[in-house]
């Protein structure tokens, strides 16, 4: 399916972008903070409320 170089070509992909977004997300780690301050409380209703849809979703299917 994939070539042993194409393979190798996205294990360096990956491993540059993700050092890439730890570098920049710790070079702008005090804007974060500052302006995204209840960011985390908004993330957890959004989880939460996917969990209730696939719970109300698997008790009308039962």
């Amino acid at each position: 399916m994939f070539s042993t170089g194409q393979w190798i070509f996205a294990g360096f992909f990956v491993i540059a972008f993700v050092l890439v977004m730890i570098f920049s997300y710790r070079k702008d780690l005090k804007l974060h903070r500052k302006y995204y301050k209840g960011s985390l409380y908004v993330l957890l209703g959004f989880i939460i409320f996917i969990a209730l849809l696939f719970l109300i979703k698997s008790q009308l299917n039962h």
